[in-house]
């Protein structure tokens, strides 16, 4: 977790007074609008650019996840709430306060738990779902036409006891930081900030990411003890981003090229039947060895997976989910893990792993689910209960807004 307090840092709400005066900044009723530094390289994750931070960027330890549903109705009213969202998450990324003003007859524009804290490596990521394009048959916003394609709701699929208060939505936010309540401040404030615009649907906070974004992070470990995500898509992987991630240039439609899609599954892991297996037929269940994340039969964690022979069972995880396997289907995974206290009938943990994968191509992870529901022994200890797809604009230039492209 990120440090709190470091006096060589310039945390949000610090000002930077040296200069202030020479610089013409009034320090009147309107209030001195913060000047925040970067708390090294490391700690702030630029929200513009080509494609929205939050997706390969090198995951971050925790996660807070939220649907919204839209309550507006003109294409104008949606323009004005991405923008105000955007700007305001830009601030939130570099550590900014959000507003100036010091009315104290008025709330302050800032809910303001995150004071003092540094940003903590934030990403605030949007996406767009399909009720957002139409409802009940209905075009919402003028926008029906321009909803892409592929972006539909997901199919049922096996495994699914899906709880439609864990589902859907027309907007989502996805704020990943080393600091739960940086996250938990970013989906406040935007909350907050679409009050009447907005209701959340649901939320998701997670902890401990269950997969690595980049060749310079370790692989974790979920909640089963196995290391996850060791042959995930990288940062470093630039091809196979442009080929696997991010909607490409012959891709219609034309203004989500940059952008990707988003699947949220929350999968919930039957704690108490896994924790009475055998070590080995939780190993032989997932496919690798517990301690070392080597596949069975091997030494190394990143040893080359052997299909050909039959060390590794039919039915074991890595075996179904391996590209081989599936025509080559790779997906960019960025799942946490969660708990949610207990379970209100059986007295048991309410805990597993928030699914989050990010493809130009939703029916890739639609086939791969259904491989892994129809045949995977991994199936006896968990079970799915919430899903989403969202499609996921490519990023912002300075000035503008995440959505621009489509609004």
């Amino acid at each position: 977790m990120a440090a709190r307090s470091g006096s060589a840092r310039l945390t949000r709400g610090r000002l930077l007074a040296a200069g202030a005066a020479g610089a013409g900044l009034a320090l009147g009723g309107v209030g001195l609008d913060r000047l925040v530094a970067d708390d090294g390289p490391d700690d702030t994750v630029p929200f513009y650019g080509a494609h929205q931070a939050g997706i390969a960027t090198p995951a971050q330890d925790r996660l807070h996840f939220a649907a919204f549903d839209v309550a507006l109705e003109r294409r104008d009213e949606l323009r004005d709430l991405l923008r105000a969202w955007s700007d305001a998450a830009a601030r939130m990324t570099r550590g900014a306060e959000l507003g100036a003003g010091r009315n104290r007859l008025a709330p302050p524009d800032d809910t303001g738990e995150a004071l003092g804290l540094p940003p903590a490596r934030l990403t605030v990521t949007l996406g767009f779902g399909p009720s957002l394009f139409s409802r009940d048959g209905a075009d919402r916003f003028g926008l029906g036409r321009m909803r892409p394609a592929a972006l539909v709701p997901l199919p049922a699929l096996p495994g699914d006891e899906l709880d439609p208060e864990r589902s859907g939505g027309d907007l989502c936010v996805q704020a990943c930081a080393d600091d739960p309540q940086v996250a938990f401040h970013a989906v406040r404030n935007l909350a907050r900030i679409g009050r009447g615009a907005v209701a959340m649907r649901w939320s998701q906070l997670g902890f401990g990411r269950t997969s690595s974004t980049s060749r310079a992070q370790d692989t974790p470990r979920n909640l089963m003890g196995f290391k996850d995500g060791t042959n995930n898509l990288k940062l470093e992987d630039a091809r196979a981003l442009d080929e696997h991630v991010w909607v490409g240039p012959g891709h219609e439609p034309a203004w989500l090229r940059g952008g990707t899609y988003l699947v949220a599954r929350r999968i919930r892991m039957l704690i108490e039947v896994w924790d009475r297996a055998s070590l080995d037929d939780q190993e032989r269940t997932i496919g690798r060895h517990k301690a070392s994340g080597a596949p069975l039969g091997a030494r190394d964690e990143f040893d080359p997976v052997e299909l050909a022979g039959t060390t590794i069972p039919a039915d074991a995880h890595i075996r179904l989910a391996a590209p081989a396997e599936n025509g080559g289907v790779r997906i960019l995974r960025r799942g946490y893990s969660f708990t949610d206290g207990m379970d209100d009938r059986l007295g048991q943990l309410d805990a597993g792993l928030f699914f989050i994968s990010y493809q130009n191509d939703p029916q890739a992870f639609v086939r791969l689910q259904r491989r892994l529901g129809e045949a995977d022994a991994l199936n006896e200890y968990i079970v799915h209960t919430g899903s989403a797809l969202f499609a996921c604009p490519p990023g912002a230039r300075p000035g503008g807004y995440v959505g621009e492209t489509l609004i």
